[in-house]
């Protein structure tokens, strides 16, 4: 199963403040909210949930692919990512603006304040899953430009592609026409427990309407795991216990990334997550979303002392 990534590309700018947002925050004068912290660092990292994924997908043994727009700034991340095994044939650099970024503050109980400048993703909306050859059987719709994402979800329909639908940041920003043609006909939905709220609140739908439209949700509930949800049930997924915490940021990116690797290979769903849960703990325990390495085999052995996968992931070697 060939697999191709859409999303953001973007220089991620990771600051931290060392105390609690919420200390900060008067309930009572929300409508006149007026706040600058003060932070302790700050770093820049390659960053943007499609690449964030595939960069994951990789150390795991697939060659994914990636397509979006970025700027003239982007030949480094570039190499980057081909020297770790991402396909960039399909990213379009736009002369003359700048590679997207992201700049995010993360307090003392890892909660998040966050602000997203698009720079030369605003061109995403131009590309077309239909110059992708040869055609990938399965296309991850990740946070992008708002067009970009209406239009990959349109060209998947039209094209009997698979795709999964993580619409999560961009919630607050696509129309509930969007979102529910988003989630209707999506082979997977994922999404974490807040942003699952939004979508149900934006696009009026029940958790029955939306479990009857995918045959995959995926709700991740931060440090108590992850639910996945089908038509026969319903399976838990337990964290894995991190050895330090050091930064939240691109931890749905990464579970996303051992999850759908683990489909891609044919595991059972429970397997899958689980791949999601330790990807995931990789990533937390380091500065950046993509400053995490492992061999397939360091993912299997660090696995199986959380996970009894009874030999089944030995497909990775």
């Amino acid at each position: 199963m060939t697999v191709l990534c859409s999303g953001s590309i973007a220089f991620d700018y990771l600051m931290t403040f060392p105390g609690h947002f919420k200390d900060h925050i008067l309930q009572e004068r929300l409508e006149t909210i007026s706040l600058s912290f003060l932070v302790d660092s700050m770093v820049r990292q390659r960053g943007g949930t499609a690449p964030n994924i595939a960069y994951s997908m990789a150390l795991l043994g697939d060659h994914p692919r990636v397509i979006g727009t970025v700027g003239e700034d982007f030949e480094s991340y570039r190499s980057w990512l081909e020297n770790h095994g991402v396909d960039t044939q399909y990213i379009k650099v736009i002369e003359g603006d700048y590679t997207a970024s992201f700049f995010v503050n993360t307090d003392l109980a890892n909660a998040q304040i966050a602000s997203f400048y698009p720079g030369a993703m605003s061109y995403a909306k131009d590309l077309s899953i239909h110059n992708v050859q040869p055609k990938p059987d399965f296309v991850i719709i990740s946070p992008d430009d708002p067009g970009a994402m209406s239009r990959s979800v349109q060209e998947c329909k039209e094209m009997g592609i698979d795709y999964l639908y993580d619409p999560s940041q961009q919630i607050v920003r696509l129309c509930a026409e969007d979102l529910l043609a988003g989630v209707e006909g999506a082979h997977s939905l994922f999404v974490n427990e807040y942003e699952n709220e939004l979508l149900m609140k934006h696009t009026g739908l029940t958790e029955a309407q939306i479990m009857s439209k995918v045959k995959i949700w995926v709700i991740t509930c931060g440090n108590t795991g992850s639910i996945i949800r089908t038509k026969d049930g319903e399976i838990h997924v337990p964290v894995v216990p991190p050895e330090k915490i050091v930064d939240p940021t691109g931890v749905g990116d990464a579970f996303r990334s051992g999850f759908i690797r683990g489909y891609q290979l044919g595991l059972d769903l429970q397997t899958c997550g689980q791949m999601g849960a330790l990807a995931a703990t990789y990533v937390i325990e380091q500065k950046g979303t993509q400053s995490h390495h492992y061999t397939p085999k360091e993912f299997i052995t660090r696995y199986r002392l959380h996970f009894d996968d009874q030999g089944k992931l030995d497909i990775l070697l």
